[in-house]
């Protein structure tokens, strides 16, 4: 996988090289180094809730942003409630419902913009 993630920079002509962990349980997410002590977290998910846009809030100037992706269903009510007890902003990336696939790399092209 770290081959694709190579290649794919070089293609890019970018200089910083994604982190692309194994999947891993939802509730286990939370107990990883990087997450607990990420500069900013994010979920995005499709609930009728209060969101904000995800441009609104990056910060630049900090070192490190996670967002979760929810699954094809998106997540559930529960998991969501979950990651806003863990300190997690909901956040909406735009005005359309996006594929699972598809909202991965929009949100990393808006974190990646702003």
């Amino acid at each position: 996988m770290n081959t694709i993630l190579v290649s794919a920079m070089l293609q890019s002509r970018q200089t910083w090289l994604p982190i692309l962990h194994e999947p891993i349980g939802y509730e286990l997410l939370f107990a990883q180094h990087e997450v607990v002590n990420s500069a900013q977290k994010f979920i995005a998910h499709c609930i009728d809730s209060e969101k904000r846009n995800l441009t609104d809030l990056i910060n630049e100037s900090l070192q490190s942003q996670i967002i979760l992706i929810g699954p094809e269903g998106d997540f559930t009510t529960g998991e969501v409630e979950f990651a806003i007890n863990n300190h997690f902003i909901p956040v909406a990336l735009g005005d359309t419902r996006l594929r699972a696939e598809t909202a991965g790399v929009a949100a990393a092209v808006l974190m990646r913009l702003v």
